[in-house]
């Protein structure tokens, strides 16, 4: 009886092991940009980045499942020059004021292999929300020597209709409704 009883309990063990367990992971600001591209009267581009962005991401390698939750203050966004930051956070483009915040939210990632190639969400922006898929041009999982703790992240990018969020100034100049954004996250493994 106790030898059928040892055996039953190994088993449970043995059947819980193989189960995929998803880590939390929190957004590290110092090595995550969020940054955008567009068109300037097809001559040049014009680049920004947000300073301010936090965010959590929970993430099974094994089971190859995932979610993401960050979140952008849209009045950090940095050109470089005062003034068009201050253009960019106004009511006619991203209206910091009224809408203070931009979110990813994703709950499906896309691998190939063992390597996350990409992730789907949705991104609200002005507050609207539109379904928004972000590549991975390249992903890892790494022990930091500094941290002692494990770091997965990668650099991902789309290009966005920003009129589907309702930020449409200077379409009827000729400015382009699409936007690339380029974003570069890694998270630490709490």
């Amino acid at each position: 009886m106790r030898k059928s009883l040892s055996l039953l309990a190994a088993a449970a063990v043995l059947s819980t092991a193989g189960i995929a367990q998803a880590a939390d992971y929190a957004i590290d600001p110092t090595h995550t940009f969020a940054t955008f591209e567009i068109g300037h009267f097809g001559t040049t581009t014009n680049r920004a980045r947000f300073d301010k962005k936090e965010g959590k991401v929970s993430f099974d390698k094994a089971a190859k499942t995932g979610s993401v939750d960050i979140s952008i203050d849209i009045a950090s966004v940095n050109s470089g020059t005062a003034m068009f930051d201050k253009h960019l956070a106004s009511a006619e483009i991203l209206n910091a004021e009224k809408f203070p915040k931009a979110q990813f939210v994703s709950s499906k990632f896309v691998f190939s292999g063992d390597k996350v190639s990409a992730v789907e969400g949705n991104l609200t922006i002005a507050g609207k929300t539109q379904p928004v898929t972000l590549k991975a041009t390249q992903f890892n999982c790494y022990d930091s020597p500094m941290l002692k703790r494990e770091v997965c992240g990668g650099d991902f990018e789309a290009t966005i209709d920003r009129t589907a969020f309702g930020v449409n100034y200077g379409i009827d100049w000729g400015f382009p409704k699409n936007v690339r954004l380029v974003l570069q996250v890694e998270a630490v493994k709490q």
